[in-house]
């Protein structure tokens, strides 16, 4: 009979297997290994902490920077200008102030001519102390105000550029002298420049606003969610769950993951090409840059739509098709849910980099100088970073604070829009 060990089942006849000696780690040679491995631990802490604090210094650096360069842009400097409107020989219709003629009636009147002369007649014919836009001021108080037609009026109005920057404390001796003497007269006040956000452009450096370019780049967004948000998700939904394996969609994958890639001005190219030289859209209208800046997020949002799918567990499938459940019922009632978190924050990103764009919207025109709001999506419409590249191409200082309070709001609309990334992905994130 055979013997145990050598039966089907049994346990196996030991082998000889060298007994391993335990490391000692007290010999030099292991202590000199120890050594090494904490030396490299260190320097890559070490390494690491330095590259957060330098990326630190540098955003802390660029804040700081903007901040006191741009403070200033959002603080006005104001002159009290007495003006005598009898003396001045305006004809104008009270009538025609209710209406939408006002602005023509009285421009027509010679208000700008008065103002020039009431500036002069009190500061002097050399000293330039009010600014070319201070007839517009007095302009919006006689509209408010018809009454003050009949009588004198003391009325505060944007000073001069030179002078504004010397109010400031960066200006010539012969600004800041006549600010002194405006000071001890009481006729010189500096304020928060409530303007910058209701007006538009201008070729006057203290009555240039954003409004115009923050009302079109909300215009502008709002077209491009609009386009990108629902297209970008059903093509992740498709890709993820409803295209067959083949090369044809292998190609598909590596198209959106190199369109990702693309450099903007290459999207704007195509939008002029497209949009403008063969459907003849409007030039520099809001929908033609929403739809540019569409085509430019919209991998951007695939992407991120198909990696927020991918992390929904099979068995969320698998359960509903258990119930009885449809494929489009799985997808939508339980698949696209659950993975909509994701899908915002890769949307919302996406649009905080489409905000930021300037290439491709030059492409399209909208580099033109726009003086009103646009009232419509196929107005003319500039947007705040191309705003802010035509103000840094001016010469006069005034332009130099307004165009770094630009770049202020943009960075808090940016922070807003990253901050609302990171709050809907907090939010709303399951674990599994």
């Amino acid at each position: 009979m055979n013997s145990p060990a050598n039966v089907a089942g049994s346990p196996a006849v030991e082998r000889n297997v060298p007994e391993r000696v335990p490391t000692n780690w007290k010999t030099g040679s292991m202590q000199k290994r120890i050594r090494r491995r904490y030396s490299a631990e260190r320097r890559f802490r070490f390494f690491g902490l330095a590259a957060v604090s330098l990326s630190a210094g540098f955003l802390a650096f660029l804040l700081i920077t903007m901040l006191m360069s741009g403070i200033g842009g959002f603080q006005r400097t104001l002159v009290t200008l007495p003006i005598d409107f009898p003396s001045a020989g305006l004809e104008v219709d009270r009538a025609q102030l209710k209406g939408r003629g006002a602005d023509l009636a009285l421009a027509g009147a010679g208000l700008e001519n008065a103002v020039n002369g009431a500036a002069a007649a009190t500061f002097g014919e050399d000293n330039r102390v009010v600014s070319d836009s201070a007839w517009l001021t007095v302009r919006d108080a006689i509209k408010a105000d018809p009454s003050i037609l009949t009588r004198k009026v003391a009325i505060p109005v944007p000073a001069a550029p030179g002078l504004e920057e010397a109010a400031k404390g960066d200006g010539e001796p012969a600004n800041e002298a006549m600010v002194a003497r405006l000071e001890r007269a009481g006729a010189i006040s500096t304020g928060f420049n409530t303007d910058f956000f209701q007006s538009a452009d201008s070729t006057d450096p203290t009555a240039v606003g954003i409004w115009g370019a923050l009302k079109g780049s909300l215009m502008t967004m709002l077209v491009t969610l609009l386009i990108a948000f629902p297209v970008g998700t059903l093509s992740a939904l498709y890709l993820e769950e409803y295209a067959p394996r083949n090369r044809w969609t292998d190609l598909i994958e590596v198209s959106i993951n190199n369109l990702a890639a693309v450099p903007s001005i290459i999207f704007g190219l195509l939008g002029l090409a497209v949009f403008l030289g063969t459907l003849n859209l409007p030039r520099s209208a809001p929908i033609v840059g929403g739809l540019t800046l569409a085509l430019m997020i919209m991998p951007v949002i695939v992407i991120a739509g198909r990696n927020a799918i991918k992390a929904v567990p099979p068995s969320i499938r698998d359960a509903a098709l258990g119930i009885g459940a449809s494929k489009v019922q799985v997808v939508f009632h339980h698949v696209l849910p659950l993975a909509l978190p994701g899908i915002l924050t890769g949307t919302i990103i996406g649009m905080a980099r489409a905000l930021g764009e300037t290439a491709p919207l030059l492409m399209i025109g909208m580099r033109a100088f726009i003086s009103q709001p646009p009232q419509g999506f196929a107005d003319p419409a500039t947007v705040l970073p191309v705003q802010i590249f035509l103000w840094s191409d001016q010469v006069s200082r005034g332009f130099i604070e307004k165009t770094s309070a630009a770049i202020l709001v943009l960075l808090a609309f940016l922070l807003a829009m990253n901050a609302l990334a990171i709050y809907l992905r907090n939010r709303f994130e399951t674990r599994w």
